[in-house]
């Protein structure tokens, strides 16, 4: 027997500085913290019938059903950022982020389905209308981001349930601007290395996607 389902509610405090340091070092930093009410989850069930004479079951269905949870959850994370400026057209940047789910002791059978990693962080190095010495016929762009993501427990939604291991990307691209022609070429890839992996339990594999584009603005 469930209750029906409920609005889930949440109440948040957040907190966070940011700041120019040393006048090229761009630092933002924030944390939160969310106390919930009516979190909503799932919960199993099984409708049995038993053989007469024995206690063995003759039929079973399987329920999984929406539902809230009576405890409280609460969930609480950072984030920090930090962008380092070598000059006007080339940038460092580097981001952690944590998020923890705090079931608080709760007994309640409810699965959350937070499917959240605790930790996570991205490095990458980016520059933006660069040009050689002395040539003025064109601006190159570029940017290598690498990422990180510490492997977690996905709880379906609704059907499966399983370990989503560790895995990292590796995204890069490239953009020349023909600036006589006012031209932009465009070459890029997410999972460059194609690290073949899965985001969703139960979902596809995911590779590489390269991409490549020519835009002209004529006006």
């Amino acid at each position: 027997n469930v209750d029906p389902i409920q609005p889930e509610k949440v109440r948040t405090a957040e907190i966070g500085y940011r700041a120019t340091m040393f006048k090229r070092l761009y630092l933002d930093a924030n944390y939160y913290f969310s106390y919930y009410t009516n979190f909503i989850g799932y919960k199993l069930g099984l409708d049995l019938d038993f053989q007469q004479g024995s206690n063995l079951p003759s039929d079973i269905n399987a329920y999984r059903i929406a539902a809230n949870t009576k405890d409280a959850v609460s969930t609480q994370g950072f984030n920090l950022g930090l962008n380092y400026y070598l000059g006007d057209h080339l940038a460092f940047n580097a981001n952690y982020t944590f998020n923890r789910l705090d079931k608080r002791g709760s007994t309640d059978p409810i699965i959350p389905a937070f499917n959240t990693p605790i930790n996570k962080f991205n490095l990458g190095f980016t520059g933006r209308d660069y040009h050689f010495q002395n040539y003025k016929g064109g601006r190159i762009g570029f940017a290598v981001n690498f990422k990180w993501i510490e492997g977690f427990l996905f709880e379906g939604s609704p059907q499966f349930t399983g370990k989503i291991p560790s895995y990292y990307l590796l995204d890069a691209q490239v953009s020349y601007i023909i600036v006589p022609w006012k031209t932009t070429v465009k070459l890029g890839a997410s999972n460059l290395t194609n690290n073949l992996q899965f985001q969703v339990y139960g979902g596809p594999f995911v590779g590489r996607l390269a991409y490549a584009s020519v835009t002209i603005d004529i006006f």
